[in-house]
């Protein structure tokens, strides 16, 4: 059995707290994790826009606090994020992601992540060994 503390991670683990330009997220379960997903609490700024594209990865995300809109960029619509929406990635859509107010997202990534990825210019992640 797993089981972390969100409050602590953030604390004392900061190698599982991964940032980029106005975003964070606090990596509650990695890859080295064995499950074959992993589990991760996201952070979004006001104002702050993002496009990503996973290539590598299916992601599925469910809104926990705050508002903003996603984007599918190969159709051209856009659908309102508030809480208790999820919307999943089935198809590594490319998409353009706004935060209106701060987001708080919960994010699971299949393959799961290693913690150490970053953003390629395509806003995809690279696929990593395991």
């Amino acid at each position: 059995m797993i089981v972390r503390d969100f409050n602590k991670i953030i604390k004392t683990e900061r190698n599982r707290v991964v940032s980029d330009a106005k975003w964070s997220s606090v990596r509650m379960l990695l890859a080295e994790d064995g499950m074959g997903f992993s589990f991760h609490i996201t952070f979004l700024d006001a104002g702050s826009e993002h496009t990503f594209e996973y290539k590598n990865h299916f992601e599925s995300v469910y809104c926990i606090q705050g508002t903003g809109s996603i984007t599918d960029l190969a159709t051209g619509r856009t659908h309102h994020i508030q809480p208790g929406v999820m919307y999943a990635l089935n198809d590594h859509d490319r998409h353009t992601l706004r935060a209106e107010e701060d987001l708080v997202m919960a994010c699971v990534f299949n393959p799961p992540v290693t913690g150490s990825e970053v953003h390629q210019a395509d806003g995809s992640y690279a696929l990593e060994d395991s």
